[in-house]
């Protein structure tokens, strides 16, 4: 059975709306991009969508509670949910440096987790 599936394409700052014929696995026709990369980023999205992932973890001795992190390169979209599980139980001790990996390879992925700050051990006023 065919499927009609519709992307706006986020490769290029055109924004095209582009539909996708799909049966199966297989995509039958694509219309609607300006350029090359939308046909491939239509085609990426399809077969293997990814996403970077951006949120906070708890950190300990800082002197603020949450630091920021980030994937180092876009996760399997179907992997979010459960990296983001395990983020939510991870704790990190200060002092952090910006670019310091968190979490190598998680979930196996080979992608990192990130620190996107640094954050200094909380000083005794």
């Amino acid at each position: 059975m065919d499927k009609s599936l519709d992307l706006t394409c986020i490769a290029c700052p055109l924004g095209c709306r582009i539909k996708l014929k799909v049966k199966g696995k297989k995509i039958l026709n694509l219309e609607g991009n300006q350029c090359r990369r939308g046909e491939d980023y239509a085609q990426a999205e399809f077969t293997n969508p990814l996403r970077m992932l951006t949120t906070t973890v708890q950190i300990k001795g800082a002197h603020l509670p949450l630091l920021p992190i980030r994937t180092s390169t876009p996760l399997p979209k179907g992997m979010l949910d459960p990296a983001l599980n395990l983020l939510a139980k991870k704790r990190v001790k200060a002092p952090v440096k910006m670019g310091d990996i968190i979490i190598k390879n998680i979930l196996g992925s080979k992608v990192d987790i990130v620190a996107t700050r640094d954050l200094r051990l909380k000083t005794q006023d």
